[in-house]
């Protein structure tokens, strides 16, 4: 008797007609790998950069966040993003659990083609050449990391019982809404405003948000203000290192195809990135005399963020004039008019995210209004007469389209994210205690980083401290002053 086909290889419901396998890997890869950008990429950069006594404590807050948004997301958070439409900027909140839902080709939304003439065209709904649940997996690490960016600026003293309360709900009150209305079939959506991969849903939102939630939480005690130094900036590389080679999967998944816009996407956003960080550094040799290794991440990053709008959607050149502001804008706001203006320095927003994802955010956003190309956009967009403002046509009805999209969203999370932030007060405290703000990671989660010594115990001054009263330990001197 022959060797029977195993299931997998056949056509069939595991291996239907419609399925690419290469597209379908492709969507998994880059859905690991925007994984992997948060765990452990971010867990690793927010528990490196901080001081040594939130190590713990910052990596923390990333890593039960990923987790948190998982299930939420699998539980409703879904289909409030790209399910049925319950208002023009929110879907239907279901599970997307089951397996007949899971195994069916992937849908995206329809939507309507505005011309010149003022006819219009409804485009059918789009079906690419994979499964849901590649789908559900992919925009769920989006999600996630949306959050964890969120929390770069709360770093140093939010309650972590409030933080456990604060993330569900601002996933379905917030992101949700900002997914829904610019990919899911949304207001936004159908008029036209162009995010390709999250510059307004991921990074303007999380911007935002992150600022709005520091204003609640208060600020850091004033010694940490003064003096805040990364406990391993090699560590920290090795975290913004994962940050940018994840971004491939950030902004090459985003054509659902591994197609040509997927290699444009990649391309671009490399471009942006070197630029982008080549630029900080300049600023900061420029006027302050040295280059700053966590300069040249915060460039990196505002480099990420700024092309992530128009990844797909701008050619070679426009991605080099995009990673030339962003090097620069960015900087501006944080070196020059965060010192002036009172509100920017009266917030305290840990790790700068609201100039590094905010401004970078809306940056990418208004220059893909400007240079997104004809001819790439009718690869990607559903509304393929799209242009950007130097292409001439109806770019400057484009570039319009794109500051009332951010405005949206900046407006949305103002205030979502200050109902949020009173209702958990009412319940409990934003902030830390005074003890834990005192002592850190140790009073909140009875753990250090770093804290074994050479007898496998925490670090005790009376017995590790250099004068101390213990001499069953001999201290030896390091080898520049040792006596040989």
């Amino acid at each position: 008797m022959g060797d029977a086909v195993p299931l997998a290889y056949q056509n069939t419901t595991v291996a239907p007609d419609w399925l690419n396998k290469g597209d379908n890997a492709w969507q998994m890869i880059s859905a690991t790998l925007v994984g992997l950008q948060s765990v452990p990429g971010l867990v690793i950069l927010y528990g490196s950069v901080v001081k040594k006594k939130w190590a713990v404590n910052s990596a923390f807050m990333a890593l039960y966040a990923f987790a948190a948004v998982w299930i939420c997301w699998v539980t409703w958070a879904y289909n409030m993003s790209f399910g049925d439409k319950l208002i023009p900027l929110w879907g239907k909140a279901r599970p997307a659990l089951g397996q007949k839902f899971l195994i069916e080709q992937a849908v995206l939304p329809a939507t309507t083609h505005y011309y010149h003439n003022h006819t219009t065209v409804e485009t059918p709904t789009a079906t690419p050449f994979f499964p849901m649940a590649s789908m559900v997996y992919f925009q769920c690490v989006f999600a996630a990391i949306t959050v964890i960016i969120l929390a770069g600026s709360l770093l140093g003293r939010m309650n972590i019982k409030a933080w456990m309360a604060f993330v569900p709900l601002w996933l379905t009150f917030s992101y949700t809404v900002g997914a829904f209305s610019l990919w899911g079939g949304g207001f936004l959506f159908q008029w036209g405003v162009i995010d390709y991969s999250g510059g307004y849903v991921i990074h303007v939102s999380s911007g935002i948000a992150g600022f709005t939630a520091a204003y609640w939480v208060g600020p850091r005690p004033k010694k940490d203000r003064e003096r805040f130094p990364p406990n391993n900036v090699l560590l920290m590389l090795a975290g913004a290192g994962l940050l940018w080679m994840g971004w491939a999967g950030f902004n090459g998944g985003d054509p659902y195809a591994a197609n040509i816009d997927s290699s444009m996407a990649v391309l671009n956003t490399n471009i942006c990135a070197a630029t982008s960080l080549l630029m900080w550094t300049t600023l900061d040799v420029i006027f302050f005399k040295k280059p700053s290794v966590i300069g040249a991440v915060q460039g990196m990053i505002t480099g990420l963020v700024c092309i992530t709008p128009g990844a797909g959607l701008v050619q070679g050149w426009a991605a080099i004039v995009m990673g030339i502001l962003s090097g620069s804008i960015p900087w501006f706001t944080m070196m020059v008019v965060h010192k002036r203006w009172t509100l920017l320095q009266k917030v305290d927003d840990t790790l700068g995210v609201f100039h590094t994802h905010a401004v970078a955010g809306f940056l990418g956003g208004t220059t893909t209004g400007l240079f997104a190309e004809p001819t790439l956009c009718s690869l990607f967009l559903p509304v393929t007469n799209s242009r950007g403002a130097v292409y001439g046509g109806s770019g400057g009805v484009q570039f319009l389209k794109q500051i009332v999209g951010a405005g949206f969203i900046m407006g949305w999370n103002v205030v979502v994210t200050t109902i949020i932030c009173v209702v958990i007060r009412l319940v409990m405290p934003l902030r830390m205690s005074e003890e834990q703000l005192t002592i850190g990671d140790d009073a909140v989660h009875g753990e250090e980083a770093y804290a074994l010594w050479g007898d496998g115990e925490k670090y005790d001054a009376t017995r590790h401290a250099w004068y101390s009263d213990d001499t069953q330990h001999p201290k030896v001197s390091s080898g520049v002053t040792q006596n040989v």
